[in-house]
């Protein structure tokens, strides 16, 4: 089981940024794919941006929802196990809970290219977005 732990979130205006960070205990894997899903109060959580690696990290392509293309960037530093989400140009609904997950094992690629949360082995406990208008 992985470890993971969120940090960055918080509250900004429309139209600020916030950065993510989500450090892992370790990387066991050859491949895997890690992402950022957000879940809003009575809404199902949905995927933002995944990134799948492969190779031993030699390898990677990334996804994203189309409602945050353009805006969000997903990146990695290897040498920390740590993924970052860089969210630029806020909206009010981006505001939600945000998690990191990890998939270790299966159809990883898949995981990565449609995220669907029950794919995902293991979670972080999340760290608040609220975006003002």
């Amino acid at each position: 089981q992985v470890r993971l732990v969120e940090s960055g979130g918080g509250s900004v205006q429309a139209g600020g940024s916030l950065r993510l960070s989500c450090v892992a205990s370790e990387y066991t894997s050859n491949r895997y794919c890690m992402g950022w899903f957000r879940q809003a109060p009575g809404k199902e959580r949905e995927g933002v941006a995944t990134i799948y690696t492969a190779e031993f990290r030699a390898t990677f392509e990334t996804f994203y929802a189309d409602s945050v293309k353009g805006r969000f960037t997903i990146s990695q530093d290897n040498a920390k196990n740590t993924m970052y989400l860089e969210m630029n140009s806020l909206k009010p609904e981006d505001t939600s809970m945000y998690y990191c997950a990890v998939d270790r094992d299966g159809d990883i690629w898949n995981s990565c290219r449609a995220p669907r949360p029950e794919r995902f082995d293991d979670w972080g406990r999340g760290t608040q977005v609220t975006v003002s208008s």
